[in-house]
């Protein structure tokens, strides 16, 4: 027998494997209760009086930063889906329902972005205060630009992954028993799915070439949305500070947590599955390198900001960084730089560390505390300033495991309604005729400029 040789699953064994596994009911009930207990220190807290130099409030404000880090790392679990699309992957696909599982929060989090712009009042934006001195400015933040353009801007972006994921999933149920496919709340949608589903060929190619197109838009979205919604919810806060590198600094914070959390949850649900010879070791390997990867990618990107900053020297950017490395904001800043790189960096660089789930586990809530910490500091110090105490509490702790205990909902309800694993495009037969692109009418390859 060849020592390279892969164990290749049936459909059968993969249904068995996936099938009546549903997450744990403590897990879910534990996730409402934070989610419960978020919505009582938000309420609480955006009820009572404003409690920062300008007026705004904490509660707001935790709200915000919490949405702007559960919503970057969801999207960008569909925007790494698409990127395996679009270079037609193989290794990912027992993988990368997992992480298209993330979708789950984006229509959620559209509803929470509608609230936070429609009901915030002058809680939260400091810029409603303040006169704003400059055309541009009075132009791109006018209430009703600002409000339309993050409707239009994440309910594109909403649509069009949830369609993608849509798209994917609808394969697997197509071949997937309906008694298998877990909890009842997706039962219409699944026959939806099931409804007009052909014949398994022609599926698979009409299917793979409508993801492409998919793919291309959401990662495009991925790349041009998030740096404009990120100037929007994040940079504005320090209304006079503008900086090219910050939008990419700060959503590929989000997408290095992205990483991070993939690398726990496949081995979470490699073992509740019990798919050991189908999820394994090499793919710890190659998301462990991943994690790697993107760890230096957003060092390079924070201190390639850091340094533009400095030896530009120029009043209008300067305030934003030296202002985080006063007290009593300068331990936290000191904090992301370790949690976010420094462990994760010098840690990773042992093949033996991304294999071994102990230590990536502990590395990956390192990085995943020092993103969440950044966006913190994105914020905070832009409506506190020089501070005499740090403005971290009940309010940034409460919302924050609230969102978590939700987020962790939406993840868990949509890997229970629909099938675990890419049943589909790892057990038919014609899987693999997807390297060569062919016309879904008429089943024949197409011309290689095409």
């Amino acid at each position: 027998m060849s020592l390279h040789a892969v164990h290749v699953p049936t459909r059968e064994e993969l249904i068995r494997a996936t099938a009546n596994k549903p997450v744990s009911r403590t897990v879910k009930l534990g996730a409402l209760a934070l989610a419960a207990l978020g919505l009582v220190t938000f309420v609480v807290g955006a009820l009572g009086a404003a409690d920062t130099p300008t007026g705004a409030n904490r509660a707001w404000m935790a709200l915000m930063y919490n949405w702007l880090y559960f919503t970057i790392i969801s999207s960008a679990g569909v925007a790494f889906a698409a990127v395996q699309r679009l270079t037609t992957a193989r290794w990912s696909r027992p993988v990368v329902r997992i992480i298209e599982g993330y979708v789950a929060w984006l229509p959620v989090a559209f509803v929470i972005l509608v609230v936070i712009l429609f009901a915030s009042g002058d809680n939260l934006f400091q810029w409603t205060r303040e006169s704003l001195h400059t055309p541009q400015k009075e132009t791109y933040l006018d209430p009703t630009f600002f409000k339309l353009r993050g409707v239009v801007l994440f309910g594109l972006m909403t649509a069009f992954y949830t369609w993608f994921v849509y798209r994917s999933v609808r394969l697997d149920v197509g071949v997937t028993p309906e008694e298998t496919t877990g909890s009842g709340w997706a039962k219409n949608m699944r026959a939806k799915m099931r409804a007009g589903f052909g014949e398994e060929r022609r599926e698979l190619h009409s299917t793979h070439s409508i993801l492409g197109k998919i793919a291309v838009v959401v990662c495009l979205m991925f790349g041009w949305f998030w740096p404009i919604m990120i100037w929007d919810y994040s940079m504005t806060f320090s209304l006079h500070f503008q900086q090219t590198m910050y939008g990419w600094q700060v959503f590929m914070g989000g997408f290095l947590v992205m990483i991070m959390s993939f690398a726990v949850l496949m081995r979470v649900w490699r073992n509740h599955l019990g798919v050991y010879d189908v999820i394994t070791e090499s793919h710890f390997h190659d998301i462990g390198k991943l994690a790697f990867a993107f760890t230096a990618f957003w060092g390079y990107l924070t201190f390639s900001q850091f340094l533009v900053i400095w030896y530009g020297n120029l009043p209008e950017e300067t305030h934003w960084p030296r202002l985080r490395l006063l007290d009593p904001w300068i331990g936290l800043s000191t904090a992301v730089v370790i949690l976010s790189f420094v462990i994760p960096f010098f840690t990773l660089l042992s093949k033996a560390a991304k294999l071994f789930t102990p230590v990536m586990t502990v590395v990956a809530v390192c990085s995943a505390l020092g993103i969440w910490i950044h966006r913190y500091l994105e914020i905070y110090p832009s409506v506190f300033g020089e501070a005499s105490t740090l403005p971290f509490g009940i309010w940034e702790i409460g919302v924050g495991l609230g969102m978590l205990g939700l987020w962790v909902f939406c993840y868990t309800s949509f890997m229970d309604a629909f099938p675990k694993m890419r049943v589909f495009m790892m057990s038919s037969k014609y899987r693999d005729e997807v390297q060569v692109p062919v016309d879904p009418k008429t089943m024949e390859p197409l011309p290689a400029h095409e």
